[in-house]
This record gives structure tokens, sequence and C-alpha cells, in this order.
């Protein structure tokens, strides 16, 4: 009895060779040149195939036990952005609280107005019981749901970056807002508020680096060989 031949890509083994110059050199690209936007989106809305495509490239990340615990929504509505926007509002506030002197007013400073200005936001989630309650390579490691969640955020990111499309991770609220303002379930893990557009231009190094706030640590004081140690040490 003959079988049928599997569809491509739903099994068996393919080539493993490197990408060739010009595609390898897009990879790193996307992954150097990608930023956290926060004020610069432009009003044009996201075409829905687009969307769809990021999406897509989001849902292709890797998942400990292939759980692919993550969901996203979809948010366009203008009320539902508003009130948002309120809640990041009322924890900003608290949040330049929480520094001092000029520290504080370099905070201040930094424009954190994506969620007012993008045209789409895209709040990531994680389900832990999405695969069930014992999963493959979280056995002993519980968090390795959000991990894999984290995966596709990244995933996501550079995909936009390829799009020309800006990203921003949105962190700065209370998760009770947001759980009730999106109807999310208590057992469910609010992971990423995204907010998406397009962009004309992106700084060319990260903007808390261009703004003084932070700068990059250097990776040779990063990098153990055969056990910790102190970054630096």
């Amino acid at each position: 009895m003959s079988q049928e031949k599997p569809e491509t890509g739903a099994g068996g083994l393919c080539p493993a060779a490197p990408f060739d110059e010009t595609a390898r050199e897009a990879v790193y690209a996307a992954i150097h040149t990608r930023r956290d936007v926060r004020d610069q989106f432009l009003p044009t809305p996201l075409p829905d195939d687009l969307v769809r495509r990021l999406l897509e490239a989001a849902h292709a990340a890797p998942s400990v036990g292939f759980m692919q615990p993550w969901s996203f929504i979809l948010i366009r509505d203008e009320k539902t952005r508003a009130r948002a926007v309120e809640a990041f509002s009322r924890a900003n506030d608290e949040a330049a609280a929480q520094f001092a002197d000029e520290r504080q007013a370099l905070y201040r400073s930094l424009k954190l107005q994506g969620i007012a200005k993008a045209p789409l936001s895209i709040v990531v989630t994680s389900d832990p019981d999405r695969a069930g309650p014992v999963v493959l390579g979280r056995t002993h490691n519980p968090r390795m749901d959000v991990y894999s969640t984290v995966c596709a955020v990244q995933n996501l990111w550079l995909a936009a970056r390829a799009e020309g499309v800006g990203v921003g991770w949105v962190s700065i609220f209370h998760d009770c807002d947001v759980r009730a303002l999106l109807n999310i379930p208590e057992r469910i893990e609010i992971v990423a508020w995204l907010c998406l557009g397009y962009v004309e231009e992106l700084y060319d190094a990260p903007e808390l680096a261009v703004k003084g706030w932070r700068q990059r640590l250097s990776l040779d004081d990063l990098i153990c060989a055969e056990s910790w140690r102190e970054p630096g040490a």
C-alpha cells in the first residue's frame, strides 16, 4: 500500500547549509539595526497582509516542548488605546518618582508615547496550560513557557525591522490594569505590550545610549569560560 508524500515542511530533514552572503548579511543587519521605538511612529495603518507576516514570524519561534504558549491580542480601537495610555501614564509617574534629581529629569525627557501614536498595538500573552500540566523541557523550570514567548516577541521584532516597521515594547503599567482592560484571565501571563507602526527614521544606536541613559556593556566582560565570574572581573 503506497503512502502519500508528506507536505513540504511537514517532516523529514532538509539541508542545513549556511545562507548565502547576501541573505546572511540581511539577518545580521536586522539584528544590529533593530531599535525600540518610542515616539517616531507614523499614523499610517499597517496592511493586514504585513501584520499577518509578522505574526507568522512570531508563531515560528522556538518553544520548549513545542508548547507554543503565545497568543496575540491586536488593538487598533482608539478608545482602548486611550484607556491604555491612562494606565501607562499613572504607572509612568510612579516610575519617574523612583529616580532622583537629574536622573528623574532625564527620565521625564524621554518620550514614551508609543501607545498613543502607533496605529497598532499587539499584546503578547503566555498560557502556562497550553500544552497540559506536564511539558517536555518544563518539568524542572516552570518559567520556560514565558521564555518561549519572549522568543516569539524577538521574532516579530526582527521581521518588523526587515519590513520597515518600528516596534516599541511598553513595560510600564500595572498588570491588573491591562488585564482588566483586555479581559485577560488570571492564569494567563502578560508578556509584552508592543506598539507597531511605520517610521521614517531610526536611531543609529539604541536611543537610551544616544540620550545618555545607559551605554552598551562590553561583550568581552560578559563572556565566561567554564564557570561564572562577575562581569569585568
